[in-house]
């Protein structure tokens, strides 16, 4: 079991709900490495669980694990904003088999 945990709200096949995806992936793997997992719903597919969530917004993204659940609405652009909202440590520092 992962960490982390984060579901994305998109609405459809969008580029903000794409950009939105790419951003949260790249700041996972640059921050969490591997110790995280994502599950990407659209709203328009599951919209009980949106209105269950109270998502009045896409694209959001929860921070479901580790509690406290945090939310952030937007594409996570700024890579380093989104981090400081959803408590992430540094990057990661990657060994490149120096030696």
């Amino acid at each position: 079991m992962s960490s982390y945990s984060f579901r994305l709200y998109v609405t459809g096949e969008t580029t903000l709900s794409r950009e939105a995806e790419a951003n949260l992936r790249a700041l996972c793997k640059n921050r969490l490495v591997d110790d995280y997992e994502i599950e990407i719903v659209d709203i328009l597919e599951r919209s009980a669980l949106a209105e269950e969530e109270q998502i009045v917004a896409t694209p959001t993204i929860m921070r479901l694990a580790p509690l406290p659940r945090l939310r952030v609405i937007g594409d996570l652009s700024d890579h380093e904003r989104a981090a400081r909202a959803f408590g992430l440590p540094g990057p990661a520092i990657r060994d490149e088999g120096r030696g």
